[in-house]
């Protein structure tokens, strides 16, 4: 079985975007993956990974890596992200910053193969971690009958509307109403993860 290919529109969703957004809205800067990690771990939202502590440590590293580097791009441009082991920040764009496509650790943080696992036994992961996250803003409501059209319709699409069209907008909306952004809407939020989960487990059933 082949892994997801290392595309911004077509890799699983990491739900750990969402809750390292939380933390870095918070604390703009100070971070470090080991901090960001223990914080993680303290809301009880990333829990061990692998009996080998060794392998337990590189999965994490890798699971928040993979989702600061995500973030990054989805930050700009009106924001940036330093995506640095040692030195996680988030600041605003002084128009010089942009994502360096060319850098070798965001390629190989990107692709999921070097998780060493699955696609199944990744998706199945991540969704555990949506699960913890809910009780952060609120039930999770993805197995109602909504109907693909008016989870669309949340996501301000039509049925028209691709799956790489769906996935920018479903990001669009939860930057805008993140509870812990300026402006955001804890409700709208939950409303938007609900519709994105629904449709994803459509997508991939």
């Amino acid at each position: 079985m082949t892994l997801p290919e290392r595309t911004s529109d077509d890799q699983p969703e990491n739900p750990l975007i969402w809750s390292i957004l939380g933390l870095l809205e918070k604390q703009h800067d100070g971070w470090m993956v080991h901090t960001m990690a223990g914080a993680l771990k303290q809301q009880g939202l990333i829990n061990t990974l692998d009996e080998v502590p060794e392998q337990d440590l590189f999965k994490r590293n890798f699971l928040l890596m993979n989702a600061l580097y995500q973030l990054q791009e989805m930050l700009l441009p009106k924001q940036w992200l330093q995506a640095q082991a040692m030195d996680i920040k988030l600041m605003a764009n002084s128009g010089q910053q942009q994502v360096d496509t060319d850098d070798p650790l965001r390629e190989y943080y990107l692709d999921w193969q070097n998780y060493e696992a699955d696609t199944n036994a990744i998706r199945e992961l991540l969704s555990s971690f949506w699960k913890r996250y809910q009780k952060h803003i609120g039930n999770l409501s993805v197995t109602t009958n909504a109907s693909w059209q008016q989870d669309l319709a949340i996501l301000e699409l039509t049925t028209e509307a691709s799956p790489a069209q769906i996935r920018r907008q479903w990001r669009k909306l939860a930057l805008r109403w993140h509870p812990d952004r300026p402006g955001g809407d804890t409700e709208k939020f939950r409303l938007a993860c609900e519709a994105w989960q629904r449709i994803q487990s459509r997508l991939h059933s």
